[in-house]
Formats: structure tokens, sequence, C-alpha cells
């Protein structure tokens, strides 16, 4: 049985939970908190700095979201089809993932961070954050004029759905971006993507900035 070591308010979480959820693959959720020492030792000691999350596939273990669902794809596709056959086209799913992780999971996790500093935080610092992200979305209004969404999970709406749940909350994607509010709107009703809405939402007080009253 395939284990999860995480936490479901994450973010990187949510992305390796949607590609499970979506591939009706069977696992183990192993929880992160001050309850489960025993979880944070196991993934303290998996990677160079002891990010979460971690799959553990009998005595393979597996860091970094995006390599988790690599590790899926090969292993474990179930009815997911995580990634395309093509390799050509694999790469250019590849590539929008890293758009999503790092123009848009990115800066969203530089603001939550300055927001986690309290009465130290750097205000030029999240300013930044959220001008990256407005220039993120200007990007992406454009190339969903490209992209045509379904209700096929691959790696891109496992990358996709907790950057811009998380983001829109930082800088709400603005009235110019109406294919960008789309897609959000479509991922956030797939049935792998509610589950990690729905058990998430206990834990969303602990949302530095403060969580809007929505979603």
């Amino acid at each position: 049985m395939l284990e999860l070591y995480g936490h479901p308010f994450s973010s990187y979480t949510w992305k390796a939970l949607i590609a499970l959820h979506a591939g009706e693959t069977p696992f183990i959720f192993r929880m992160l908190g001050p309850d489960q020492p025993e979880n944070g030792a196991r993934v303290a000691a998996a990677s160079p700095l002891g990010k979460f999350p971690l799959l553990v596939d009998g005595d393979t273990e597996v860091f970094e979201a995006t390599s988790i669902i690599e590790h899926l794809w090969l292993n474990h596709s179930g009815a997911a089809r995580l990634l395309p056959v093509d390799p050509v086209a694999a790469a250019k799913v590849r590539m929008i993932d890293r758009v999503f992780d790092n123009y848009v999971m990115g800066p969203m996790q530089a603001a939550v961070a300055e927001h986690l500093r309290g009465g130290g935080k750097d205000q030029a610092r999240i300013d930044e954050a959220c001008s990256q992200l407005e220039r993120a979305y200007g990007w992406l209004e454009g190339w969903l004029e490209h992209y045509v969404p379904s209700t096929t999970i691959s790696l891109i709406e496992c990358a996709a759905a907790p950057a811009l749940f998380y983001a829109d909350w930082i800088v709400p994607i603005p009235t110019s971006c109406p294919r960008l509010a789309a897609y959000r709107a479509h991922l956030l009703a797939l049935p792998a993507v509610v589950r990690c809405v729905e058990d998430a939402r206990p834990y969303r007080g602990f949302f530095p900035p403060g969580a809007p009253d929505r979603d």
C-alpha cells in the first residue's frame, strides 16, 4: 500500500493528492503535525531539507510533488492520464507544470512567508510577489486561449489547482483575465480537487494573510 506523508492544507500535498484521487489509487495518508512526531521524523530524513509531501512505495521514497506524480504515472497510473505518452507532448505538459510551480505557487508562497514574519514582514517583498503573480496571470490568460480545459486530470491540473486556489487568495484574479478565472472555477469543480478543498477546510484559519470567506 502506498503511503503519502503531508498535510491537508499544504498546496504541494494537494498536488500529489489530486493525482492519487484522480487515479483512484489506494493509499494511506500519513498526517504531519505535533501529534504525529514519527511521521515528521520520516519526512525529515527522506530529503535534503525534509520537506513534504513524501510518497513511500515499498522500499522507494519519492519526494517533490512533480516527481511523485511522475512515479505514479510510471508505476500506479490507475484511471488518470497524468502525462501524454508522446514524449514531445509530455515535455510541453512538464513546462506548464513548472509555470504553475515557479511563477504562481512560488510568488504566492513568498507572500505567505512574509506574512508569517508578523510585525517583521517586508511589505516590499509582498508587493514584488504580488506583481509577479499579476504578470503570471496575464501570461496564463494568453496560454488558455489555446488550452481547452477538460475533466481529465493531468500533471497540469495537479499543479494548477492548488496554485490558483491559494494565489487567488493573495491576489484575486482580475477581470482582465476571464479565461483564467473560469479555469480556476473549472478546477475547483473537479471531484479530485473538491476532496482536497473539503479536507483542507478545517485548517483555513492557519492561512497567515487570512483566508477569504469564499471557495
